[in-house]
Formats: C-alpha cells, sequence, structure tokens
C-alpha cells in the first residue's frame, strides 16, 4: 500500500515536469488566403466572399483542435506580398513575415478555382525558424457552395494539427 502511494507520487512528479512540454502546442499565424480563380468569370462577389470566409473558419477549427492561433493584420500580409502568389512561392518570405508575428509557424492559403465545377484550397505550412516548407496541402471542394468548403475546412484544419503535433512531439 505504502509503495502504490510513493509510485503514484512520483508518476504525478514526472507527469507535472514532462507532461507540460508535450502540452505546448506550436504558435501558427494564418494568413489570409488568396483567390486564384482561372474561370471565365473571375472574382464574382460569392467567390470572394467564399475565400474570405477560410481563415476565420480555420482558426477556429484550429483553435479547437487545441492549437495556438496568433493574430496577423492583413496590412503587414499585403506589405510583405510582392503580387499574386509571392507568399505562396516564396517561403522565406512567408516566415519573416511570421517572425513579425512572432509565430513558430506559418500558413499561407490559397483558392485556386481553375473550373466552375470545383476549387482546390491550398495552404504551405512554414517552419518560421528557417523558412522550410514543413507540409504542402491540397485538398478539392467540389462546386461552390458554402457546405463544402465548410467540410474542407475542416479536412485542411485535421491535417495541419496532425503535422503540427508530430513535429511538437519530435522536438521534446
Amino acid at each position: 500500500m505504502k509503495n502504490s502511494v510513493y509510485a503514484r507520487l512520483i508518476a504525478a512528479f514526472f507527469l507535472t515536469i514532462f507532461g507540460t512540454s508535450v502540452l505546448a502546442e506550436s504558435r501558427i499565424a494564418v494568413l489570409v488566403f488568396e483567390l486564384k480563380d482561372l474561370t471565365l468569370a473571375p472574382g464574382i462577389p460569392q467567390e470572394l466572399e467564399r475565400t474570405a470566409s477560410i481563415k476565420p473558419q480555420l482558426e477556429a477549427e484550429l483553435t479547437t483542435l487545441g492549437n495556438d492561433i496568433v493574430e496577423t493584420d492583413f496590412a503587414s500580409q499585403q506589405k510583405a506580398n510582392a503580387g499574386t502568389g509571392y507568399l505562396f512561392d516564396h517561403h522565406d518570405v512567408a516566415a519573416k513575415l511570421g517572425k513579425q508575428f512572432d509565430a513558430d509557424y506559418i500558413l499561407v492559403g490559397r483558392l485556386h478555382k481553375p473550373s466552375f465545377l470545383f476549387a482546390y484550397i491550398m495552404g504551405h505550412l512554414i517552419r518560421v525558424d528557417d523558412g522550410k516548407l514543413i507540409a504542402d496541402y491540397t485538398f478539392e471542394a467540389k462546386g461552390p457552395n458554402q457546405f463544402q468548403t465548410n467540410k474542407t475546412v475542416k479536412t485542411l484544419a485535421k491535417a495541419i494539427d496532425k503535422d503540427l503535433k508530430r513535429l511538437s512531439s519530435l522536438s521534446d
């Protein structure tokens, strides 16, 4: 009985000491998604609204999954962006922007719409310390409806969360 109490105290001590590093989540900044619309009627209000809805929903999903979201401002994103697709293609510049926000990782996203029938929600997860592309995500959203977009954003959030947890476990 006495040994059992000591064993529980020792286990509680180690969980207190080492368990906190497992619970510490990485800080992730999510940028405003850009629309790359290749259809014959690009930039219609419905697509602009759909694109604008992705960042807040993704941040909410990532928060629900236990991630630490870093606040970003669009003015800083615009200042760092030299043109459409620039931050998406230049991970080093995106990483510098992530440092401004004191983030560990930054997600640069795009809604790529090659057709009226489907679009791709894409994201690049970049480690801020070295500007390395950690993950490249592409998920298809069929049709222009918001339900399908919401479902695809949830899938993206789960993939990002899985990668962040894997990276966190590697650094422990």
